[in-house]
């Protein structure tokens, strides 16, 4: 019989549909350690095993976990084991959206939210993994969950739109809007364009209430692997504490920028991430969050 069903649960449970990389801060080596810190459970259904992230690399090993995915969720259904969340990002292939899919229908309590991030490509381009077949199926998954944070690129992938990183305010919220459309309640873009040549900036929309929000960070010359990972997991934590939607994205906001920070000018390979380690404490503070404005 399902914990949740026999009793409160102490804490919240996600099940996190991520890859996990040996080397390189990314996936669940960064979704795990947050959302712990952060005082929730996570059970991971791991899609791949990595030697390390693939971004600027080569050589690495690559272990697709497809055929084990169906396992890990015939065993947990005979557990019992229901979510507070399913959480989403990296998939391989059209099978693996599927059992996401299935998983968000099949694991979520009643009480519970799908959270998408939808893995797909950054300036402007898909990830070699990434097809045109992978961009439909992922336009599928994202009606199946309350709340999605793709980045530019993925918004105007999912849209259907051509890429352009200097899009007005206006166009943005037109976004936000069509992307709520396909389904979810809230939808957060990041990797947006500022006013501020020296900020980049992260926008939000709720449907329920009609509002917009937006969070505006400082831009580094530099690029970590898994800022995504860690901005998306923050949030997901954040709600699931019962944070607002704009204090969920400024808490996150913070933490990535706190990270950067922390390791940017230090003499280390930037392929290998932030310091989450020393970032960490920073989420036991839930006042350290930047500013957030309507727009």
């Amino acid at each position: 019989m399902s914990t949740h069903a026999s009793f409160p649960y102490p804490v919240k449970r996600v099940c996190a549909i991520h890859d996990l990389s040996g080397f390189g801060r990314a996936s669940l080596t960064l979704v795990i350690p947050i959302l712990s810190t952060m005082g929730i459970q996570v059970c991971p259904l791991p899609t791949a095993v990595l030697s390390s992230q693939t971004s600027g690399m080569s050589g690495f090993s690559f272990c697709d976990l497809t055929s084990e995915m169906p396992r890990f969720l015939e065993h947990w259904a005979s557990l019992g084991l229901a979510f507070d969340c399913v959480y989403s990002g990296f998939l391989g292939n059209p099978v693996q959206i599927a059992m996401a899919e299935a998983c968000m229908r099949q694991f979520l309590l009643p009480t519970g939210f799908a959270f998408v991030d939808p893995v797909l490509g950054d300036n402007g381009k898909l990830d070699p993994t990434q097809t045109p077949d992978m961009v439909a199926a992922q336009r599928k998954l994202v009606g199946h969950a309350r709340i999605i944070a793709p980045n530019l690129t993925e918004a105007a992938f999912l849209l259907n739109e051509p890429f352009r990183d200097d899009l007005p305010l206006q166009v943005l919220k037109e976004y936000l809007q069509a992307l709520s459309a396909l389904g979810p309640e809230m939808v957060i873009i990041t990797s947006a364009p500022s006013d501020n040549p020296a900020n980049c900036a992260v926008l939000a929309y709720e449907r329920r209430s009609g509002r917009f929000w937006r969070v505006e960070n400082r831009r580094y010359p530099v690029f970590y692997p898994g800022t995504g990972d860690s901005f998306s997991s923050v949030v997901c934590g954040a709600l699931l504490l019962g944070d607002s939607l704009p204090q969920a994205i400024a808490r996150a906001c913070a933490f990535v920028s706190h990270g950067i920070r922390l390791t940017y000018g230090q003499p280390i390979d930037p392929r290998d991430g932030v310091l989450l380690e020393r970032a960490l404490p920073m989420l036991g503070n839930a006042a350290c969050a930047l500013d957030f404005e309507e727009v």
